[in-house]
């Protein structure tokens, strides 16, 4: 049996955040009844005539400069013709041979980049509803502004596929033109996906898996898929160009229509609607009006702030945990406190994903980054900065109303000894296994030694008393 490689791209559709659709006023929340938020226009009736959003032109160029692409000075919108009963009008405006973007990249972990061909604006179209045997359609969701980003053929494995997603899916958020939510299919993703020998530079032939809205359904329809290719292939039969859909009750992907090509669209020039020119000028002010992107953000982290790149990749999540800690930040000398406060205590008051793109604390930055000067400082020891930062959270209140200037002023040389020697005493187990060469047995004694003074000990100090304690 031959080496098989997996060869794939992505179109990835991204709801925009607009408050109105792409071509009338109707809004676009999310989650109402069926067909209430549909017009004359956005049901495409006879006589109505399209008006382009201007903000969906600014959000798509903002998506193209976040992603590296060039910005097309001139574009225009096309009709691509099809007929299916979520599309009213028979025909989707989308845009076909001049794109608002293109000849773009994202870089992943590994260095790879992977190309996108292109970006370019459309609108949606409404959705089936299959209840008791019959279907039913809902044009709510007709007419919302996407974009649907085209990438090259460069993903080569299951992995690669979802590191890509997850990249865009996060510039999209802090850029701020999507909330990216899959769950509600402000994210979708059809993967084309083909195999071939290890080592041929020929592509095969390709298969569309539609409208994949989970990680990971993603990642198990491609894995079937790949495996049924190289079967194909093994038995001597052909794989055929088409559209396929992913079942999550058996894990199987099954066809469902021969895979249109660009000429069975008809498409044309949308005759209702003007020539898209994008001044110069107004490329560079939104290119300017962008936020530091998440992997110029991490490295900082990293190259700066001296971050884990697992601490940093996970501030960086989350665009309001990141805003959070860039302000507690400022001033400090060593910001990693606060990034250790934040991914360890923080992160535990917040455990779905959810909690942690709202982050609401309870607390401002500045009372971390004040709690944080304080362990700095010196003047607050670590075990004591974390009870009191948990009575911050629960509280709401900054820790100078919660810590004594007794209690920051630490402990003398003899009361340490005091409480050193009484924990020894009281721990003759501890005391015994360390001498047996269990080294953890100290840790115990040193936690005893901190609960016993509230956490005002040093505790380095604290195991040089212990062990001339327990080497006399």
């Amino acid at each position: 049996m031959k080496d098989y490689e997996l060869v794939a791209g992505l179109e990835t559709h991204v709801e925009l955040s607009t408050r109105t659709k792409i071509f009338c006023s109707c809004t676009t929340a999310f989650g109402s009844e069926p067909n209430t938020h549909c017009c004359p226009i956005c049901i495409g009736l006879p006589g109505t005539l399209p008006k382009l959003n201007r903000e969906v032109v600014n959000y798509a160029i903002r998506a193209g400069l976040a992603t590296n692409c060039e910005i097309s000075h001139i574009s225009k919108m096309d009709r691509k013709n099809y007929v299916y009963p979520d599309l009213s009008k028979a025909y989707q405006i989308s845009q076909f041979d001049q794109p608002l973007c293109k000849n773009g990249w994202i870089e992943l972990d590994s260095g790879k980049r992977i190309r996108i061909h292109r970006i370019h604006i459309e609108e949606d179209a409404g959705k089936l509803v299959h209840q008791r045997g019959d279907t039913f359609v809902d044009y709510n969701r007709g007419g919302v502004p996407l974009i649907e980003i085209v990438t090259e053929p460069d993903i080569r494995s299951v992995d690669e596929a979802r590191e890509y997603v997850e990249k865009l899916q996060l510039i999209m958020k802090y850029i701020g033109v999507s909330d990216c939510k899959m769950q509600e299919g402000s994210l979708r993703c059809d993967v084309n996906i083909s195999v071939r020998p290890q080592g041929s530079e020929t592509l095969g032939t390709r298969a569309e898996i539609k409208n994949m809205n989970s990680f990971a359904f993603m990642q198990k329809a491609m894995e079937y898929e790949f495996e049924r290719q190289v079967d194909l292939l093994e038995s001597g039969e052909k794989v055929l160009q088409e559209t396929r859909r992913y079942d999550d009750s058996t894990g199987t992907t099954e066809g469902m229509r021969g895979k249109e090509d660009a000429q069975d669209y008809r498409y044309f020039r949308d005759p209702d609607l003007v020539t898209i020119v994008i001044d110069p000028d107004e490329v560079e002010r939104l290119r300017a009006s962008l936020p530091e992107l998440p992997g110029a953000k991490s490295a900082r982290y990293v190259d700066a702030y001296g971050l884990p790149a697992s601490d940093a990749a996970l501030l960086v999540k989350y665009r309001r945990v990141a805003e959070f800690f860039d302000e507690a930040a400022q001033g400090l000398q060593n910001p990693k406190t606060a990034a250790n406060l934040i991914v360890g205590q923080m992160f535990r008051r917040m455990p779905t994903d959810a909690e942690k793109e709202a982050c609401e604390p309870g607390i401002s930055p500045r009372m971390l980054h004040d709690l944080a000067a304080l362990i700095e400082s010196g003047k607050l020891r670590m075990n004591l900065a974390k009870s009191t930062f948990e009575m911050m959270l629960d509280t709401g209140k900054p820790v100078l109303e919660l810590v004594s200037e007794s209690d920051m002023a630490g402990m003398d040389d003899a009361a340490l000894q005091k409480a050193c020697e009484e924990v020894a005493s009281a721990n003759p187990n501890a005391v015994a296994d360390y001498r047996a060469g269990k080294e953890k047995a100290m840790k115990a004694l040193i936690g005893g030694v901190m609960k016993a003074t509230r956490g005002k000990a040093d505790a380095a100090k604290a195991e040089e008393i212990l062990l001339r304690l327990i080497e006399q």
